[in-house]
């Protein structure tokens, strides 16, 4: 039995402690917004912040997060109530298929929350684990730098 923080809930799944944490969390937990696209952390789509950093989940073993805080892009915000960073995507129309779009997310409130004000190239190197088979990297790039202006502005 593994136990850790889950969107800001206590959580417990009975897996094996090697299990990928991607897998618990789309098949025991039943939060798909992180994807499964490579299972060899070289595409980000199944990026997720683990106590505050972007890191890969689909090989990351279950009993490594014990205790821990994960935020799955479900977590970033809500319908009624979106992340600055989701806003701004939609804004931007940053997303085509939407596949990477969740571990863009994560990847991006990771790099907002350690530089509140990033530069376009600090955005580009943030996201360089993050793959993009569609080709909107610019417009992605755009709604990071968007969304940073925004939480700038937000009292």
């Amino acid at each position: 039995m593994t136990a850790f923080y889950l969107n800001g809930t206590t959580v417990s799944v009975d897996l094996p402690a090697d299990t990928p944490l991607l897998t618990a969390i789309r098949n025991e937990l039943a939060l798909f917004g992180s994807r499964f696209g490579c299972g060899a952390e070289q595409c980000g789509s199944c990026m997720m912040l683990i106590d505050g950093q972007a890191e890969f989940s689909c090989t990351r073993p279950l009993d490594s997060v014990a205790g821990r805080d994960v935020i799955t892009v479900e977590g970033l915000g809500t319908p009624e109530h979106p992340h600055p960073l989701q806003q701004a995507f939609l804004a931007e129309q940053a997303g085509q298929c939407g596949y990477c779009l969740s571990g863009m997310l994560i990847s991006a409130a990771a790099l907002l929350s350690a530089n509140p004000q990033p530069d376009e190239a600090e955005v580009r190197t943030a996201l360089n684990r993050n793959l993009c088979r569609c080709g909107a990297h610019n417009r992605i790039v755009r709604a990071v730098l968007r969304a940073a202006d925004q939480l700038r502005d937000t009292p």
